[in-house]
């Protein structure tokens, strides 16, 4: 069985740095949660370095920007790395004058500035897709089939700046920019994917938390396909919150405790183990 704890206390003398998750972890996309704000502070006031990596599809910055507007201010870590920022960068190393098609709402538009791309409306010109989610939250990954067909019929590759499947906005499931990108190589599409669980984004946080080796290192997250799976690979512990976005297969109760049996067979049937488990992010 997986160890569950309380809270962090008990496995806080085993780290010397945490990466983070954001949303699931530290808020629901509305508001920051307090215990959660309050463990980070308590921690990093121990001199643990904290690093926090979500998934959003955008640039560090505005991550920290709507980190604070929400309760989570810039003192509770170190360091944000966001799965848009490693997009960006990557993105501003590729050739110049390409016609990018961005796929994504509005809030995402912070994402086109400072590249050398020439942004089209006609997904028939473009030689590239830029994929930062869906443009309503109502949509399904199926609502983009006719935009997406024939794209991927001539090649078009994607970048996707989110592979995240879904996320859970207060109380409402939308699905996210992975969602998408699943759909699109289930229509022929080749799909270029930044953030966790893969590898890429891993490198960049070890190369902000140098000098900590990997067995002092912890990543927190609600996702066993996402957190603990790229924690896994990358060769660090994954601590898992069940109480976050897949709480509901685990049954958990009003306190975010899964079901210890459900818990071990949702595990073994993903082929993903966490070192331990905790309901919420607490200290």
């Amino acid at each position: 069985m997986i160890p569950m704890y309380h809270g962090l206390s008990p496995l806080a003398g085993r780290y010397d740095a945490y990466i983070v998750d954001l949303w699931g972890v530290m808020h629901d996309g509305v508001r920051a949660f307090p215990a959660a704000v309050a463990c980070l502070e308590r921690l990093h006031g121990q001199g643990k370095r904290i690093l926090i990596l979500s998934n959003a599809p955008r640039r560090a910055a505005e991550v920290i920007a709507r980190n604070a507007e929400i309760g989570l201010p810039a003192r509770a870590c170190d360091f944000v790395m966001s799965s848009g920022e490693e997009t960006w960068q990557h993105l501003a190393r590729r050739a110049a004058g390409e016609r990018c098609y961005h796929l994504g709402p509005g809030r995402d538009l912070g994402m086109r500035e400072g590249l050398a791309y020439v942004f089209v409306d006609d997904m028939a010109a473009a030689d590239l897709i830029l994929n930062t989610g869906a443009l309503l939250n109502t949509d399904t990954a199926e609502s983009y089939d006719a935009l997406l067909r024939p794209a991927a019929s001539r090649g078009v590759p994607m970048v996707c700046a989110n592979p995240d499947l879904e996320v859970i906005r207060g109380d409402t499931r939308e699905i996210c920019a992975g969602a998408i990108a699943a759909r699109y190589e289930a229509l022929g599409g080749v799909v270029r994917y930044h953030g966790k669980p893969h590898p890429g984004i891993y490198r960049t946080c070890f190369a902000l938390l140098d000098g900590i080796a990997r067995p002092r290192i912890a990543a927190i997250g609600d996702s066993l396909r996402t957190d603990i799976a790229g924690a896994v690979t990358a060769g660090i512990d994954g601590l898992f919150v069940t109480g976050g976005l897949q709480g509901a297969e685990l049954g958990v109760d009003a306190e975010g405790n899964a079901d210890p049996a459900r818990l071990a067979a949702l595990c073994d049937a993903t082929g993903v183990h966490p070192v331990a488990a905790l309901p919420v992010m607490r200290w």
